[in-house]
């Protein structure tokens, strides 16, 4: 019966799912990037974009790897129609939402990027909180088991 349930998911179910899992990798990616930034890498950057990336503590890359890794893993589990998609989209929200806290109030990486730095912070909150909603939406239209 679970297989019967999980085949009435909508073709843009599965094309949206995929897609937020590429934007997932990339996430991961940019994580990935971040962590492994060589001294020379991180020399070459302006100086107040070096002290953002010193100056961040461990608490705050933990959120991004919990972001990224839990958001790209619960997008896996809902193109294979698992209802714990939802848990680890859960999870991946609230490594955004700790994450975003540090940049939006305890960081200066307003000050640092200006306004347009804005676009992409509130771009990932969107999305991680549009997941965890289409998560619950596949649960209870039986999309996923």
């Amino acid at each position: 019966m679970s297989e019967e349930l999980k085949s009435k998911a909508p073709k843009w179910f599965m094309i949206v799912a995929a897609v937020l899992l590429v934007w997932n990798l990339l996430g991961v990616m940019a994580y990935i990037m971040q962590v492994m930034m060589t001294a020379e890498t991180l020399a070459a950057l302006p100086q107040e974009q070096r002290e953002l990336y010193e100056n961040t503590p461990a608490w705050a890359t933990a959120a991004f790897a919990v972001a990224v890794n839990f958001g790209a893993l619960g997008c896996v589990l809902l193109l294979l129609k698992r209802s714990l998609a939802g848990l680890f989209l859960q999870l991946s929200l609230a490594g955004v939402l700790v994450q975003m806290f540090h940049s939006f109030f305890m960081s200066k990486s307003f000050e640092v990027f200006g306004p347009g730095g804005l676009v992409m912070p509130v771009m990932v909150i969107v999305i991680a909180i549009y997941l965890v909603v289409l998560a619950a939406r596949a649960k209870a239209n039986g999309w996923t088991s």
